[in-house]
């Protein structure tokens, strides 16, 4: 039985202040739906203060990337082994980093063996572009993006992992996927990719995310499907009663 997971990705957004009262806004609400893990991703430079807020309660903390080696003369990088003092889990991969900041499936893949190494648990978001959508080639694009960007891991933390879907046409812009078809990429697609990688009872047991454009008001929808696992959040992680509806549709 794969426990829910919501995650909410704040990305670019809320000072140290700002989220400070975000997160007192919601804790307690949070802290009182059982049944689901719950973790928010703030900016780095928040991430001391969410730790400190987050202490006590069962909402996890998570980063919005890193940098893949510990130390070094890397300007502006943030290490796994600074992140590790804070948080215990990291988003790799999304597509704003992908498409900005040109990191590729090889690249993401040596940020996940660096997790690996300091004991992050990642959350992996694939998904495919517009273009690729309208061009029919969801399958081949997710397919390659699990394989290349999850190979080389040992068979223990590979059951660790959590994979988010996030169509990069539905991030943002208002427009999801609909819940059947988001499901069918997961079932088709993204669990026999991972199987294989590690085998069918990892990949049955890897929870799967969906991304793009959840709300409180559609969450329920993809939860409900027997692939899905919850949601990683983007802007509805932002408003307090959005991000609540979400995890309890979730759990």
């Amino acid at each position: 039985m794969r426990k829910p997971f919501v995650a909410g990705n704040w990305k670019m957004n809320k000072t140290i202040v700002e989220t400070r009262e975000l997160i007192s806004a919601m804790e307690q609400n949070l802290n009182e739906i059982n049944g689901v893990e719950k973790v928010l991703c703030p900016p780095f430079v928040s991430l001391q203060a969410a730790s400190e807020l987050l202490k006590n309660t069962e909402i996890g903390l998570g980063a919005q990337n890193m940098f893949w080696e510990e130390k070094g003369a890397f300007t502006g990088e943030i290490s796994p082994a600074m992140l590790k003092e804070l948080c215990n889990y990291i988003i790799l991969g999304h597509s704003e980093r992908r498409a900005y900041f040109g990191e590729a499936d090889a690249l993401v893949n040596k940020k996940l063996l660096a997790a690996q190494k300091f004991d992050l648990t990642p959350i992996v978001c694939v998904g495919e572009t517009l273009e690729q959508y309208e061009s029919n080639l969801t399958g081949a694009v997710v397919s390659e993006q699990v394989k290349l960007g999850l190979a080389g891991l040992n068979a223990d933390y590979a059951l660790r992992i959590v994979v988010a879907y996030e169509p990069v046409w539905a991030i943002g812009t208002g427009k999801a996927s609909t819940a059947e078809a988001a499901n069918a990429v997961v079932k088709d697609v993204i669990r026999p990719a991972i199987a294989e990688l590690y085998g069918e009872q990892t990949a049955q047991a890897i929870r799967v995310l969906y991304g793009g454009s959840v709300t409180g008001a559609n969450a329920k929808e993809f939860c409900s499907q027997p692939d899905i696992d919850g949601a990683l959040v983007g802007g509805a992680s932002l408003k307090v009663d959005d991000f609540i509806a979400i995890v309890k549709a979730a759990a």
